[in-house]
């Protein structure tokens, strides 16, 4: 499985540089004073299992869908693999959560927090290479489970380093609505709020520090 995972994550190392563009880059005309289908700051609240109130906050919050189970209203509802496969920007996430065999234990799971690689971050990785990790569910489950964080963290608790589910940690640095995970992928749409699952939607696919 470490084998699996050093090769991937020499993929990763290389995606990276360009996943640090590639999901922001696409989002230009949206990342700053957007009005078309995107919530306000007050609109993009949705209520945590506390009953407080949580604002999502990134650029590529302009990117889920205003309304429905994929808003950020709809996905509060859902546990958080549900809540992923209605958003039309992890798609790529959830194909690799599915052939993984993860969707029962992430939905299952109590108080998680999820760095959750939006699609371009998929789409920077080589296609013989993203296509061979999909095939090989050991490798699959280990990267997978290292963008898991055991408890809801919120973006004033974000800022450290964290124990991911596959055994390594990460590290979150920036404050305020300005976070990169590993020093390679931003947070382009953060606290959003599931059922179960607090979701850091970063522009890279994650693999453990050197």
């Amino acid at each position: 499985m470490k084998r699996s995972t050093r090769m991937f994550s020499a993929v990763v190392a290389t995606a990276a540089l360009v996943t640090l563009t590639a999901a922001c880059g696409s989002d230009d005309g949206d990342s700053s004073g957007s009005t078309n289908s995107m919530p306000s700051a007050s609109e993009s609240m949705s209520p945590n299992d506390s009953g407080m109130m949580s604002e999502a906050f990134g650029p590529a919050c302009a990117d889920v869908p205003a309304d429905g189970a994929g808003s950020l209203e709809g996905m509060s509802d859902d546990p958080v693999a549900t809540a992923a496969s209605n958003n039309p920007a992890l798609s790529t996430l959830v194909t690799a959560v599915t052939k993984a065999g993860l969707v029962d234990t992430l939905n299952g799971s109590d108080e998680i927090t999820v760095f959750a690689p939006a699609n371009p971050a998929f789409d920077a990785i080589a296609p013989k290479d993203l296509a061979a990790l999909l095939k090989d569910k050991e490798a699959l489950t280990q990267v997978l489970t290292y963008h898991v964080v055991e408890g809801r963290l919120s973006p004033e608790d974000l800022a450290g380093k964290h124990m991911t589910l596959a055994g390594d940690p990460l590290e979150v640095t920036g404050s305020g609505e300005d976070f990169t995970v590993n020093s390679s992928a931003a947070v382009v749409c953060g606290n959003v709020q599931t059922a179960n699952a607090t979701v850091y939607i970063v522009d890279g696919v994650l693999s453990p520090m050197n």
